[in-house]
Parts: structure tokens; C-alpha cells; sequence
């Protein structure tokens, strides 16, 4: 009776042993994508490239921005351990101003929970001519 237990304790903790083995691993190019400063209305379309460093497949099951105007699409597939794939982000450019937003990356990776931001300045072309033609003008002055 103790030859059995001993055997099924140590079959089940080999088990345990070899599910814990199989993880994804969740690896981004780069965290953050500056855009620079760009004009109102330019493209605001990036990519997060990353790569699943695991032995699992990831799932990729939520992207969440905190805001309306940052729309992030996730992969609809798997990532096999060691394939690539994006994370696409698109930022509403009609916004003038600073760009400072966090976009939150749910999965089944050792680190369920990963954040990815994009930052940059967005400027109003037509604005800044008159503003520069306001100070050119006063200095003639």
C-alpha cells in the first residue's frame, strides 16, 4: 500500500512539475512607440511587434486603451512559442497636443498583465505659421 502511494504521489508530482514547465512569454520589440511630433491629421497608425519567447502558445485575450481616442486591435490568433506578431495602435491625430497613453495587454503569459504606451506631440500646422508670422511681425515692429 505505500509502494502505491509513493508512486502516485510521485507521478503527480511530476505532473505538476511538467505543467508549470509550459508557459507563454510574452517579449515586445520596444514598450513604448515614440511618434515624434507629428501634424493634425498625419497617420496615426503604429505596430507593437513582439514575440512569444515561451514554450506555450499566447493568447492574446484583451487590449484596452484608457482612452476613446487610441484604438488598439489585437491578434485574433495564437502565437506559436518562438513567432512574432503586432499589436496594432491607432491614434486619433485631429487631437492637438501632447500624446501620453497606455494601452493594458491581457493574456495567458507568465505576466498576465503588460503595459505598452505611445507618446509624442501632435501640432497644428496652420496655428504655428500664425504664430511664427504674429512674432515675426512684432519684431519688425
Amino acid at each position: 500500500m505505500k509502494k502505491i502511494f509513493t508512486i502516485l504521489f510521485v507521478s503527480l508530482f511530476t505532473m505538476a512539475i511538467q505543467a508549470q514547465e509550459k508557459t507563454a512569454k510574452i517579449k515586445f520589440k520596444s514598450e513604448t512607440i515614440d511618434y515624434g511630433t507629428i501634424e493634425k491629421g498625419a497617420d496615426g497608425v503604429r505596430v507593437f511587434e513582439f514575440e512569444n519567447t515561451g514554450t506555450a502558445p499566447l493568447v492574446i485575450t484583451r487590449v484596452y486603451s484608457s482612452c476613446g481616442c487610441t484604438i488598439p486591435k489585437k491578434p485574433e490568433k495564437p502565437i506559436l512559442p518562438g513567432e512574432s506578431g503586432v499589436i496594432e495602435v491607432k491614434y486619433d491625430t485631429k487631437r492637438v497636443g501632447p500624446i501620453r497613453k497606455t494601452i493594458t495587454v491581457y493574456s495567458n503569459a507568465d505576466e498576465p498583465t503588460k503595459a505598452i504606451k505611445i507618446k509624442g506631440k501632435i501640432v497644428d500646422p496652420s496655428k504655428s505659421k500664425s504664430i511664427m508670422m504674429k512674432d515675426k511681425s512684432e519684431i519688425e515692429s
